[in-house]
């Protein structure tokens, strides 16, 4: 289930709790992150490759390349047995910023974005089907969980791919991980 979750960045108070993906995108829209519910063109198997993904959503895919000027697409994909899900989770948990938007469609499983605007923070827990586009410069860290299941689309304008330059600030420790987000609709350290 897509979830939303909207704490006061400065004592953690939740703030707000969303479950309704339109409402999601309302809350989400207004600070400017983008938050999208795609269906593939064409079914798809566990095993498609990334030929097979990026064709089953090349019509949205084409609409955001567009909009965004993206020059390239690819897949990618962690399980729970992959050799490195520790050092790439701890390397997507600091704060950080782009250069460019972060775009991420879910192709399949689950992840949770942190976008840390002014005085709050947005906790969303993305899934299958769900787009999520977190606009240049601005504040966030993603949580796979440890032991991550997922595959998604991502989209970039700069031919390097995933660039980040890190706040610094450790303010993503203060809040639930991926394994503790639904577990109770409040927050606790």
């Amino acid at each position: 289930m897509s979830l939303l979750k909207v704490f006061s960045a400065d004592d953690e108070q939740l703030l707000c709790l969303v479950d309704a993906h339109e409402q999601i995108t309302a809350e989400l829209g207004q600070v400017g992150i983008k938050f999208e519910a795609w269906q593939a063109c064409q079914p798809m198997s566990d095993s498609a490759g990334q030929e097979d993904v990026i064709s089953a959503y090349r019509e949205s895919l084409d609409r955001l390349m567009a909009e965004y000027g993206f020059q390239t697409a690819d897949v990618i994909a962690l399980r729970p047995d992959h050799p490195d899900r520790a050092e790439l989770r701890q390397k997507f948990l600091s704060e950080h910023t782009h250069s460019e938007f972060e775009v991420r469609f879910f192709v399949d499983g689950k992840g949770l974005f942190y976008i840390h605007q002014g005085d709050k923070v947005y906790g969303v827990m993305c899934e299958q089907g769900d787009l999520i586009s977190v606009p240049a410069n601005t504040k966030h860290w993603f949580d796979m969980g440890e032991a991550p299941l997922f595959k998604c689309i991502r989209l970039f304008t700069n031919q390097e791919g995933w660039v980040a330059q890190y706040t610094g600030d450790d303010i993503a420790n203060n809040f639930p991980r991926f394994e503790q987000f639904f577990d109770d609709q409040s927050h606790s350290h």
